[in-house]
């Protein structure tokens, strides 16, 4: 029976309902569990004993196995039993089961170590054995048990049958080994009136082919024929040279076998019993005796009655309780004083433990004080201290600019607007796109004139219905959708005047051949916006696409006044007086520049999303994932080899510094010849006499001979100071290449890794996200002439998540109100919401705020240093560009036909795409 928490798990017995039901409602429908046989009223009970079965909590009680659910470990315990019967001797079975039948003992080992004991020695008729012959150990088969002569002998029928597992025992051996059956007698008196060393076996040595380690023995030639040779022998034998397989008869294998076999009741001294069935099968007797049913009821009542004992000793009867409350009295006075006695010691003690706590308290609370807070540690636990302030240490954060967003305060536009930017620009070579800035995809989505038509608008639109041509699309969904939107709404509301019914007939003929339509990059990407309605026509839902009836009426349908094509958006219906009605269907090459950037932004975004599944994406990040390994491996390759090369630079610069110094003498220095007059010069010198003497010159000539040899060293330093400082400035030049490699690895991982997930700069103390999205993906940091480039040319921040404001909330100290004295109440960022630096100089400011102290801000700090030499230069860049573009109010050409040419002149209108392909 399976375990759970070292317990059975016993099954479900029928209610008294479902008993009733069976006699009364026969019919009655009920839950039936086919594995276990329970059966249940309800669906809920049902589902609930299903549910606990199938929690791995279940342990095997066979083997130990645990964390299993309970049919697993059901059949665990199956197996193991069938394979314990198989190996288990069949002639012992019947003799085993017979002898703890009706057995009284507290603990299953005992009687395993009874039974055990009674028959390792015994063996009987058909049983498989191992002989000892000559020292080898041969397996044979018992023909014939020979009790002692004081018993009759027992012969089965003749020669050898072979025993099979599903039959029980014949009666013929029954009567050989009686006495070991009966557990009662003891077993020095078993042994004493059937001695299992005096029975006699006759036992046949079986064929070598069946002989164990046959197999090594055809290996081994020349034990082979010693051990053939008694093949099919008879022999006569005593249980001293026999034994049984380890496999087959053990103390743990038959201490398995007695309990998958047995069970006992929960009552006191309960006898163990043979399962009805296993009974029924090995002939043992289900019907206890007599004698030994008024054993048993003598056992439960000497154990109720010494129960029972135990309780009145500590109980007691009522006459004693009496002399016990009178005895308690007499003793009461003494122990009260005793009792007082000691309550004034533990006073004592408890003061003098309490004195000796608050001396311990005060004695930590002034290590605590003089130990030293170790950095970087939680950042709200950073507090600015006077030293801090006095030295210079910003309070404040730089307040960052809300309305400077794209879309100002509307923070989900905000949001889908950099997130398509981001899509477009990083994955720019899977989507066949040039890079464009941020500033000129703004300005495209506020592209409002027909003509001339804005290059960006249609690239982007058409690389993107390019790829949705390889995602799984259901035909004439969005239009199926409306239908169900309209069914289950009751009615046919308008939404700008237009109905469902007029919508889907608008949408019936307009790019419907939108997955096969060229769209040609030569030819302007022509027809873009019909195969635009067709793309949303079959990937579009009201549930994926919220706005979509919204997009479509306007994309489909015009007022009955003329087009504004002067470069003004249409009126929106917040913005208008009056309900805007679009009654008149119109092109969608027409009606797509009437949209208001937020629709563009949508239709982007929703489009972006199911990019992100294509084959042609997934592909891409993988690429980029194996990029990413290989420039791991080449950094670490990298940094090995400057390691290298710093240290044989340090060793040249001791070798240098070590010749540069001047010698023990102090008469040449390296690089330096000693200056010497010639030979003719000391021939005229005079003597103290005045005259020159040969003596005199005979002394200066080994003089000169050292003179020379310095000279001959000192040129030799020099030499190999030169090269040494040759050799060290190739190795700095060498380390200086390796860096820039470096430099230039940090920025191909910043792209690759951009392409599988974007991650922000960091966060500051308060959780808010700091994001700066340049270089990454197909967008560049340096030009092809190391020209600074830029992507977005900002900084951005985001509100922190909805975990760190749970965050937040849980720290005991007042967070929201250290947020208002430190980034100021219109500082704020809720959870979510998007602000901007666009300045440097407040990007600056921002960095100086950042406390180094903090975890959080410390690595953000870090993150700055490392890439503020390519923000700075291109936020100035982004900064000149605005600047070069702005037009002077009293320069610009009020006529509307010069408009077409104004707008030619933005950047957003000179970008071209140098990666289109016609075919994507």
């Amino acid at each position: 029976m399976p375990t759970c928490r070292r317990k059975r798990v016993l099954l479900t017995e029928p209610s008294p309902g479902l008993l009733d039901a069976l006699k009364n409602d026969p019919a009655r429908e009920v839950f039936y569990l086919a594995d276990t046989g329970e059966i249940f009223e309800t669906y809920e009970a049902y589902a609930a004993r299903m549910s606990f079965y199938r929690v791995k909590q279940f342990q095997c009680e066979v083997t130990g196995k645990s964390g299993l659910d309970y049919f697993q470990a059901l059949d665990s315990e199956r197996q193991e039993a069938r394979t314990m019967h198989s190996r288990f001797p069949d002639q012992l079975k019947a003799a085993v089961l017979k002898a703890v039948q009706w057995q009284v003992m507290g603990r299953l080992d005992h009687l395993v170590e009874a039974v055990y004991d009674r028959f390792k020695d015994r063996y009987y008729p058909d049983e498989k054995v191992y002989v000892d012959v000559q020292g080898e150990k041969y397996l044979a088969r018992i023909l014939e048990v020979v009790p002692p002569k004081t018993n009759l002998p027992m012969k089965p029928s003749p020669g050898p049958v072979a025993s099979t597992s599903s039959s029980p025992l014949s009666d013929a051996p029954a009567a050989i080994h009686k006495v070991a059956e009966d557990l009662k007698v003891p077993v020095k008196d078993s042994i004493a009136l059937d001695d299992p060393a005096k029975y006699i076996y006759k036992a046949q040595i079986l064929d070598e082919e069946r002989q164990p380690g046959s197999a090594k023995a055809e290996k081994a030639k020349g034990k082979e024929t010693a051990r053939g040779q008694w093949s099919g022998h008879q022999l006569d034998v005593d249980c001293s040279k026999m034994g049984r397989d380890r496999l087959a008869f053990s103390k743990s294998i038959l201490r398995r076998f007695i309990r998958d076999c047995v069970d006992r009741d929960a009552a006191v001294a309960s006898p163990w019993t043979v399962k009805p069935a296993i009974a029924a099968k090995y002939g043992v007797s289900s019907v206890m005796p007599e004698e030994i049913r008024k054993s048993v009821e003598t056992l439960k009542k000497g154990e109720s009655d010494k129960r029972k004992k135990v309780w009145e000793e500590k109980e007691g009867p009522a006459s004693k309780r009496q002399k016990r409350a009178a005895a308690a009295a007499e003793n009461e006075k003494l122990l009260a004083a005793i009792a007082e006695q000691r309550e004034r010691e533990a006073r004592e003690k408890a003061m003098i433990a309490q004195k000796m706590k608050e001396e311990s308290d005060r004695m930590t609370a002034e290590k605590k004080k003089k130990k030293p807070i170790r950095y970087p540690t939680e950042d709200l636990d950073v507090v600015l201290g006077d030293k801090e302030k006095r030295a210079g240490m910003k309070l404040k954060r730089p307040v960052p600019s809300k309305l400077a967003m794209p879309f100002g305060e509307d923070q989900d536009t905000n949001a889908d607007f950099l997130m398509c930017w981001n899509f477009l620009v990083v994955y720019g070579h899977p989507l066949h796109i040039s890079s464009f800035t941020m500033d000129e995809f703004e300005a495209a989505l506020r592209h409002s004139l027909v003509d001339p038509p804005c290059q960006l608008l249609a690239e982007i639109h058409a690389t993107l219905i390019y790829i949705l041509r390889t995602v799984a699309f259901n035909r004439h969904s969005a239009v199926m959708s409306l239908v169900d939107y309209k069914q289950e709404e009751g009615g046919d509301n308008e939404v700008f005047g237009v109905t469902v019914d007029q919508l889907t007939a608008a949408m019936a003929d307009v790019g419907n051949n939108w997955e096969r339509a060229p769209l040609r990059h030569t030819e302007g990407r022509e027809g873009w916006e019909e195969s635009l309605v067709g793309c949303l026509k079959d990937h579009a839902t009201l549930e994926n696409f919220p706005r979509l009836r919204e997009v479509l009426t306007r994309i489909l349908f015009t007022t009955d006044q003329p087009l504004d094509t002067s470069g003004s958006l249409a009126p929106s219906p917040s913005a208008s007086p009056f309900p805007l009605r679009l009654t008149t269907p119109a092109s969608p090459a027409d009606l797509y520049y009437q949209l208001s950037a937020k629709d563009r932004v949508d239709i982007i975004a929703f489009m972006c999303n199911l990019v992100v599944s294509s084959k042609a994406i997934h592909l891409h990040m993988e690429t980029c994932e194996e990029q990413l390994t290989a420039l791991r491996k080449e950094k670490i390759e990298v940094n090995r080899t400057k390691k290298a090369y710093a240290e044989e630079i340090n060793a040249l610069a001791g070798e240098i510094s070590g010749e540069s110094k001047p010698s023990a003498n102090g008469k040449a220095a390296a690089g330096e010849d000693m200056p010497m007059h010639s030979s003719s010069d000391l021939s005229d010198v005079p003597n103290s006499d005045g005259e020159g003497t040969p003596s005199t010159a005979a002394a200066m000539a080994p003089k000169r001979r050292s003179a020379a040899k310095e000279r001959e060293a000192a040129r030799a330093r020099a030499l190999s100071a030169r090269q040494a400082q040759a050799e060290r400035r190739r190795l700095e030049e060498e380390v200086n290449k390796l860096e820039r490699r470096l430099e230039g690895i940090e920025r191909e991982f910043r792209k690759l890794l951009g392409s599988v997930r974007v991650k922000p700069l960091g966060r500051d103390r308060f959780y808010n996200r700091v994001w700066w999205f340049d270089g990454m993906g197909a967008a560049s940091l340096i030009g092809s002439g190391g020209t600074v480039q830029y992507g977005t040319g900002r900084i951005f921040l985001q509100g922190p998540s909805e975990f760190d404001v749970e965050v937040l909330r849980r720290r005991e100290e007042n967070v929201d109100a250290r947020r208002r004295e430190e980034e100021g109440e219109e500082g704020m960022l809720d959870v979510g919401e998007w602000a901007v630096y666009n300045d440097l100089e407040e990007v600056k400011e921002f960095v100086d705020w950042l406390n180094p102290k903090g975890v959080r801000e410390l690595a953000l700090k870090n993150t700055f240093v490392k890439w503020w030499n390519h923000i700075s230069p291109g936020m100035r860049r982004r900064a000149a560009d605005l600047n070069a573009n702005a037009k002077i109010p009293e320069a610009r050409r009020s006529t509307r036909k010069h408009a077409g040419a104004d707008v030619l002149r933005e950047p957003y209108m000179q970008w071209t795409n140098r990666k289109a392909t016609n075919g994507s």
